[in-house]
């Protein structure tokens, strides 16, 4: 029997698989994340990597094992707890999936509105603090196509904390983007990680990850097939896949 979760860690996995029918993505995840740690998730595509945070904010549920956020067990026959850890758990994704018909205020101000029933003129100030500290201040009346792809991701950025997550997962965040954008994306993540928020991202971007991350995950085929400090992880790998991983990207 497995013990209670410990509300000490702020993601505990445990055993966790998941299939698409016949197709099992994900085989068996052990994985405990302390609050305030930043762990940079890496592999080829196809290893499970996006569907792993996609088990964890609760946009797909999975067929074994278990996943607490802060000590909760994820329930997703349970409509309140879901919403509760929904409020715990930001994510970013790599399509921006702003709202063309709403200002980059109005996108940023829906989702305290409509579940925390947050009073506009207090989430103004809100809004706008979020804005200056993605380095946005000017954009609250702009519309999205307005923006770059990079001042896109970012207003995408301060929509997720808006709602004042414990956990930001971020999938591809800078995969869409043109490459002169990425650096402006990724310094919004390093402050926040700085800042100590905790955080699971999803990237290609190797230095960046190496920079900013505690922990490194590598996953192949489903699996944490190694993990350790990054610079542990990058000049020492200990298996050929991932040997075979780290040569592909030079």
């Amino acid at each position: 029997m497995s013990s209670a979760p410990d509300p000490a860690i702020a993601v505990d996995i445990q055993g966790l698989r998941k299939s698409y029918g016949s197709n099992e993505v994900l085989k068996g995840i052990d994985l405990q994340v302390k609050p305030g740690e930043v762990i940079a998730i890496v592999g080829k595509s196809g290893s499970g990597k996006s569907t792993l945070l996609r088990c964890i904010n609760g946009l797909e549920s999975f067929q074994q094992g278990r996943l607490a956020v802060q000590g909760e067990s994820l329930q997703h026959d349970n409509p309140q707890a879901m919403r509760a850890l929904r409020q715990q758990v930001g994510m970013i994704f790599q399509s921006f999936n702003l709202f063309p018909h709403l200002s980059v205020g109005q996108n940023i101000m829906l989702a305290p509105r409509l579940v925390k029933q947050i009073p506009d003129t207090e989430l103004q100030d809100t809004v706008k603090r979020l804005l200056a500290r993605v380095g946005l201040e000017d954009k609250f009346n702009a519309y999205p196509d307005q923006l770059s792809g990079g001042q896109q991701q970012r207003v995408a950025i301060a929509r997720a904390l808006a709602m004042s997550p414990s956990i930001l997962l971020c999938d591809e965040i800078t995969s869409a983007l043109d490459p002169e954008l990425v650096g402006e994306v990724l310094s919004v993540v390093e402050s926040l990680a700085q800042e100590g928020m905790t955080l699971l991202m999803v990237t290609h971007e190797m230095q960046f990850a190496r920079k900013v991350s505690n922990r490194v995950i590598f996953m192949h085929q489903g699996r944490v097939h190694e993990q350790g400090a990054p610079q542990q992880l990058f000049e020492q790998p200990q298996t050929a896949e991932l040997k075979q991983f780290l040569s592909a990207l030079h």
